[in-house]
């Protein structure tokens, strides 16, 4: 991914070695890669990941360029032109408070502009503490279950990393993989529901002839609606030759 749309991850004063593998493995998966940390209490020993922090990160830290770690707050954010903290508790600080997708355009918008960002999360314990926030240019809150509102640390990145993803990557809402098969063309849709209609005729499907426009028009609108593809098209084609008795070419 461009570093135009890589804000760094820092987590501040992480405890397990498990969270951060596990958040280092879900930049990895939303295409994440600048992961630093401040005071791990374990998990980083000798400036290198513990067996907890590697299995946990699935490969992600091999692939990853160096992790760097830094003994307070301050010295990390030095290169940084916005700074975002996460948190899930009120604080009396003022503060714009965006939700993770929001902020996740605003950071592709700054970094659009070249500016740097990054993104703070706190320890498992009590998360970053007001001074670590005060820090901070921006809130992010993810909203949650009022009544059992704690994340994990590694899934609190992960969440914030698809935010990211999905503002960079304009990828359709929705969308039918075709395979190797192409839409069906409107002359084929029409060639089978014309036979449908001939062969349910030929049947005495219609018995009562007042309903038959209102049937076919349902029969056209189900096919439509299918979107079908033209392998899918010849399919059916095939089956109402089998139903009859012609021999399928």
């Amino acid at each position: 991914m461009s570093n135009m749309h890589n804000p760094a991850i820092i987590l501040v004063s992480p405890q397990m070695g498990e969270n951060i593998g596990g958040a280092a493995r879900a930049m990895s998966n939303f295409g994440l890669e600048d992961l630093k940390l401040i005071n791990p209490r374990d998990g980083w020993p000798n400036n290198k990941p513990s067996e907890s922090a590697a299995a946990n990160s699935a490969g992600a830290l091999d692939i990853m360029p160096p992790v760097e770690v830094f003994k307070n707050t301050a010295d990390a954010l030095k290169q940084y032109h916005t700074i975002y903290a996460t948190t899930a508790r009120p604080r009396d600080m003022r503060k714009p408070v965006m939700t993770a997708r929001h902020a996740a355009q605003d950071i592709a918008d700054k970094q659009s502009q070249g500016l740097k960002t990054a993104i703070m999360f706190g320890g498992e314990r009590a998360g970053l503490t007001n001074d670590d926030v005060a820090l901070a240019h921006i809130i992010i809150t993810i909203p949650t279950n009022p009544d059992f509102s704690s994340l994990n640390l590694a899934q609190a990145v992960l969440l914030v990393a698809n935010e990211i993803f999905q503002a960079t990557h304009k990828a359709p809402e929705t969308q039918t993989p075709l395979g190797g098969s192409a839409p069906v063309s409107h002359e084929e849709l029409n060639e089978l529901i014309t036979r449908f209609e001939t062969e349910l005729d030929n049947h005495n499907f219609f018995r009562n002839p007042d309903m038959r426009p209102t049937m076919m028009r349902n029969i056209r609108n189900a096919l439509t609606r299918a979107n079908l593809t033209d392998q899918e098209t010849r399919t059916f084609q095939g089956i109402i030759s089998a139903l009859i008795g012609n021999k399928v070419k």
